[in-house]
């Protein structure tokens, strides 16, 4: 084991410093150093020594003089936009999407790919979403964004690298974060994309109120199967065992057809997206919108249907939760114009409230999963920049 090069409480609270400096100048925009120094009230010395690592490390730039201080033009600090850099990637049941984001959040890359993954091998499709890895990494490259580590949202639990089950692809106990990790080369996390695509509305999706994100709220994912993800305090809620948010799988139809889970009558075959499409007689989401455009009553009395039941499965999350808004994503923010009124009628009948939490639609749409994957990677390295500038510290000494 190599010595350590300084003593440990120093380097904890250089780790801390370097945290406060990139997280001022990540939530309030360009900032002299002085503006840092007396917002985080550390010496300008400090700060000075501090903003030097981080230039370095390419996640600061310093822009031309954009202000006066005592006299004196100061410059600016800033993000940079061709520092640290996130990758996330999706699996979804009928799509694979890929995001590269920035260290100030914003997309630079974003491809998706539209397949039926019910029923393939595991391999096939971990190829699939490791060539559209690649492909993002490749554009990554020639815009000169080094990539710090991937996060891969998966619609199921996870645990530690592991898909314990997903029960609309049939997988049970596979070990995707190393399958990704050594096709890629990058350090990978998986996470469930309900959970992310809660992180992305929160962080992206433009529901600020008083210029700040909604810190308790529900975010459900509408897609072939259903997800919540439950934000308290803005932090993601996952319960004990990381299971938390599974309103797919909440039965609203006690008598209702088998789901893929065992159960029966469960939302998701309820109100998810193949059975609205079913009942409404279209093929696609974008047959059904067009049909409910036009006033088709079979289109409009099948979202409807869909809409009184997730206010069924939200009548519960609700009144255990008190959340201060609910989020619709994915197909049901698509159809947010013809699902919303049955869904809050549905909710008040079954709750009696006579005012319940407003139902707000996403900013994001589909994109919320993958996009909250990217930005957890860039947040991460904002959080600990000292665990960043190791690694870019050790990737410059592998290269010499």
């Amino acid at each position: 084991m190599n010595p350590r090069s300084e003593p440990a409480q120093h380097a904890g609270m250089r780790a801390s410093n370097l945290s406060l400096v990139l997280g001022e100048v990540a939530r309030t925009g360009p900032a002299s150093r002085a503006r840092v120094a007396a917002h985080t009230g550390l010496t300008k010395s400090s700060v000075s020594g501090l903003v030097t690592d981080l230039i370095h490390a390419g996640l600061l730039e310093e822009s031309a003089p954009a202000a006066v201080e005592r006299g004196r033009p100061a410059t600016a600090l800033t993000l940079a936009p061709d520092g640290a850099a996130g990758l996330g990637l999706e699996i979804n049941v009928d799509y694979l999407a890929a995001v590269v984001t920035d260290l100030s959040g914003a997309p630079r890359y974003h491809h998706v790919v539209r397949s039926d993954n019910r029923g393939r091998e595991v391999a096939e499709v971990v190829a699939d979403v490791l060539e559209i890895a690649r492909t993002a990494a490749r554009s990554a490259a020639s815009q000169g964004l080094p990539l710090a580590a991937a996060c891969v949202a998966v619609p199921g639990l996870t645990v530690d690298g592991t898909v314990v089950r997903t029960p609309n692809l049939g997988w049970t106990q596979v070990e995707l974060a190393a399958a990704i990790r050594e096709g890629t080369g990058l350090e990978v996390e998986l996470e469930n994309e309900a959970n992310l695509a809660a992180l992305g509305e929160m962080w992206f999706g433009g529901h600020e109120q008083d210029g700040s994100p909604p810190r308790d709220f529900v975010h459900v994912s509408g897609e072939i199967g259903i997800g919540g993800g439950i934000v308290i305090d803005g932090q993601v809620f996952r319960g004990a065992h990381a299971g938390a948010g599974e309103l797919g799988h909440v039965v609203v139809a006690p008598d209702g057809p088998r789901c893929a889970c065992g159960g029966h009558g469960c939302l998701e075959r309820m109100a998810g997206q193949q059975e609205i499409l079913a009942r409404a007689g279209v093929e696609t989401m974008a047959d059904l919108t067009r049909a409910c455009e036009a006033g088709d009553q079979a289109a409009l009395d099948a979202v409807a249907d869909a809409g009184r039941y997730l206010g069924i499965a939200l009548a519960s999350v609700l009144t255990l939760l008190d959340p201060a808004a609910v989020v619709l994503g994915g197909a049901f923010a698509t159809l947010a114009p013809w699902l919303s009124a049955a869904t809050s009628a549905s909710i008040s009948h079954h709750t009696g409230a006579t005012e319940p939490p407003p139902l707000l639609v996403s900013g994001l749409g589909s994109d919320a999963a993958v996009r909250g994957a990217a930005g957890t990677v860039v947040r991460r390295v904002i959080g600990d920049p000292a665990a960043y500038l190791a690694q870019h510290t050790a990737r410059r000494v592998g290269s010499s």
